[in-house]
């Protein structure tokens, strides 16, 4: 990228403490496709100047996938190390473009002495947004047809469903509704640590049956707001042999193309 993101020993070295933590997540620093997700987001805050940190290699897995996985032990080896971290730096504001890593930060970590405000990236836009930090105008993608997937973690296990749509209305875009969206959301197959082990024996994949939903709109974008989503996604929209026709992108990317960034 051209220009620099800092981290907060940097800013520690400095005397100076950022407005907010962005806590990348294990997707986003290590996964090739999730990689463009942190960048695209990136480029948003670093274009309106809004002062961000990162912990670079000082930030560890949240420890949510063992959590999710049954191992209540690694669970809070894992929590406990990132919670000295962030405490010793004093982190007050943290941000997330990983459901996952927000669900647990803000749910899991205060009783093991991790008090912070957790927002997802969407609910931070949508914040700067009201406050006229961050303008959106959806050009590129005035008329196109949009659904959006909700985030199992975001949605359901946390009840924030307005700050995404209120995002992808901003792009002028004809955003269209699943039949199970919201409170009666469907997941995409990879919650409870299921990304990263072959699926049970059954008639059909959850990602398929999702993806199938999604498709039946005929949607030139299938919008999410995590990481994994955008993974069983991308496998189902690849399944359908649709990937030349739909893109599969997360709010953010899409944000960052309406500005041209």
């Amino acid at each position: 990228m051209d220009f620099n993101i800092k981290t907060m020993a940097e800013y520690a070295a400095e005397g100076k403490s950022p407005e907010v933590l962005f806590w990348v997540g294990c997707a986003g620093s290590f996964d090739d496709r999730a990689k463009k997700i942190t960048k695209a987001f990136c480029k948003i805050l670093n274009k309106i100047g809004v002062e961000f940190a990162v912990l670079g290699q000082e930030e560890s897995c949240t420890g949510d996938p063992a959590k999710r996985a049954g191992n209540e032990f690694v669970f809070q080896m894992m929590a406990l190390t990132n919670i000295e971290v962030l405490n010793a730096y004093e982190v007050k504001k943290i941000v997330t473009a990983c459901p996952h890593c927000f669900n647990t930060l803000k749910n899991e970590y205060p009783s093991l002495g991790g008090n912070y405000d957790v927002v997802h990236h969407t609910q931070f836009l949508k914040t700067l947004m009201e406050e006229g930090r961050l303008k959106v105008e959806g050009g590129a993608f005035k008329g196109k047809k949009i659904t959006f997937h909700d985030p199992c973690y975001l949605g359901r296990a946390n009840d924030e469903y307005e700050a995404p749509r209120v995002l992808l209305e901003k792009l002028d875009a004809e955003l269209v509704e699943m039949k199970r969206c919201k409170t009666n959301g469907l997941c995409c197959g990879a919650g409870g640590a299921q990304m990263f082990k072959e699926p049970e024996k059954g008639n059909k994949d959850i990602n398929i049956e999702r993806t199938e939903e999604a498709l039946s709109f005929e949607p030139k974008v299938i919008a999410t707001g995590c990481p994994f989503c955008n993974t069983m996604m991308t496998d189902g929209v690849k399944h359908f042999n649709k990937n030349t026709e739909v893109a599969v992108k997360d709010i953010v990317e899409l944000l960052a193309e309406a500005e041209d960034l």
